[in-house]
């Protein structure tokens, strides 16, 4: 397989783990992978169709990357937006303390763009009403069963994410087996349907791409604003009806839990870069405080 490469040279300094952060599904995600050797290795479907990316950071601050397979221009081509080049704070003013402090402790933040709506779908959907330890072992199922071996001389385990025809394709005991129940599963497969009218929202962006994608039945404000802030690196899409963000926020700025309402009466001013506001607030390591038992984990597998 034929192999393309690349060298770009950011305009400002990079912090790649916390640029890619939201991207990456847990330390087992077989989708992206940062290895011993500083190199981040990525998948995705494309236009163009399946593609892996590989990619480290010189010492003079130059990115080299290489591709394979049929989407490995269209990864080198979105490489820069990836990495936050087109992430633009300019207007942002901290009205809280706490969002200064966090804003000082991780000046490298930016925003990741991927351009591909559907890679990000599939895992915000599987997140929906679930813990993090469920969602993440379906995404990881799914992509082993249903995703192809990711192209190129790749490391063990490195998948593509699966596609539309191949959600559309799983039968009720395979996603019974991935431990996702009828109503995640309904809402993957009505995406799929429509899959390449959703990649659409990336170029609306905003909240006109957000309206587009709860055009689904089963995709509500939560999860655009999920798929929002790594399609299209939104940086006002909040994740309302979050069970942990209206807290966090809350504790953070006002020394007091939040619901939706008053999340976003506090979160008012930063518009239009709200969820600007609650990335800083996270790389600073703000959490909700945790009382009580933890949500039990379920398993559909035995359902």
């Amino acid at each position: 397989m034929s192999e393309v490469s690349r060298r770009w040279r950011p305009p400002f300094p990079l912090d790649v783990e916390g640029v890619l952060a939201p991207l990456r599904r847990g330390r087992g995600d077989p989708c992206l992978r940062h290895d011993g050797g500083g190199r981040t290795w990525l998948t995705a479907n494309t236009a163009d169709g399946p593609g892996t990316l590989v990619f480290r950071v010189c010492g003079d601050g130059t990115v080299e990357a290489r591709a394979w397979g049929g989407g490995a221009n269209v990864l080198l081509d979105g490489l820069p937006e990836l990495l936050g080049a087109a992430d633009d704070d300019t207007g942002f003013v901290a009205h809280h303390d706490a969002v200064a402090r966090a804003r000082r402790r991780s000046p490298l933040l930016r925003l990741t763009r991927t351009g591909r709506v559907w890679d990000a779908l599939v895992p915000a959907v599987l997140e929906q009403k679930v813990t993090t330890h469920e969602a993440r072992r379906s995404w990881r199922e799914l992509c082993r069963w249903f995703g192809e071996p990711a192209p190129g001389p790749t490391p063990v385990g490195l998948r593509v994410p699966p596609t539309p025809a191949a959600i559309r394709a799983v039968t009720e005991w395979q996603w019974h087996r991935a431990g996702v129940d009828l109503r995640r599963r309904t809402t993957l497969v009505a995406a799929a349907r429509v899959a390449h009218r959703l990649e659409e929202a990336a170029i609306h962006g905003g909240e006109r791409g957000r309206a587009l994608l709860r055009k689904v039945p089963g995709i509500g404000v939560w999860t655009a604003a999920e798929i929002a802030q790594r399609a299209w690196g939104d940086p006002d899409a909040v994740s309302f009806g979050d069970l942990h963000t209206p807290s966090l926020v809350g504790h953070a700025l006002v020394g007091c839990p939040l619901d939706d309402g008053g999340m976003a009466e506090v979160l008012a001013p930063y518009a239009p870069q709200r969820q600007r506001v609650v990335r800083y607030l996270q790389a600073a390591g703000y959490s909700r405080p945790r009382f009580g038992p933890r949500a039990p984990v379920r398993n559909y597998r035995a359902i």
